[in-house]
């Protein structure tokens, strides 16, 4: 019986959250607001896709700023997964920016993606880079060995490319490559 009314709980728990996520797809923004309210206590790790799309959406500057506030607020460790899709997503590509600068505003670890993040320095314009050269200096490791010669590697091939440069990009990309020499220089001792 108990198996029964856990089943029927989390059947209940869902067609909340689809209810939730209907209204964060409102064009109504005091609808999207209070969606954006109910899943501060009611979401989880799946709802992180669905903030992504609402932000690549659009909407009101009021909305915008909510959900960046909330993906900022989370605490729970399995939102590193849909995080990091997310940014490694070239749908994402326009909102990026915004989704990094929760990431360093979160207070989750994202230790084990280090290789990542120098990846889409590299790759990325002058505040993505920033905002990579932020999460880097608050990551707290540990750092796997594999992961730093992941970093270094995309930083060689970013030196060895011909490619046109962005003088204050390759300021920003100098000192990652400075930390990446201190991490790994902890690494061998």
């Amino acid at each position: 019986m108990s198996k029964f009314l856990g089943v029927m709980a989390d059947k209940k728990q869902q067609q909340k959250l689809q209810k939730i996520l209907a209204d964060l797809n409102s064009e109504d923004t005091k609808k999207v607001s209070k969606a954006l309210k109910s899943l501060e206590s009611h979401g989880d790790a799946t709802v992180i896709k669905p903030l992504a799309d609402r932000l690549l959406k659009g909407g009101s500057e009021k909305n915008e700023t909510e959900i960046i506030e909330l993906l900022s607020s989370v605490k729970d460790t399995s939102i590193v997964v849909e995080i990091m899709d997310i940014l490694g997503d070239s749908n994402y590509l326009p909102i990026r920016q915004k989704v990094l600068s929760t990431v360093w505003n979160t207070k989750v670890d994202f230790s084990d993606y280090i290789d990542e993040f120098v990846e889409i320095a590299v790759e990325g314009d002058f505040m993505e880079a920033l905002d990579c050269l932020t999460i880097i200096e608050n990551l707290e490791g540990p750092f796997m060995e594999e992961n730093i010669l992941e970093c270094q590697l995309h930083l060689k091939n970013y030196l060895e490319s011909n490619a046109p440069r962005d003088d204050q990009k390759a300021h920003i990309l100098s000192e990652i490559a400075l930390k990446i020499k201190d991490i790994n220089a902890s690494l061998m001792d």
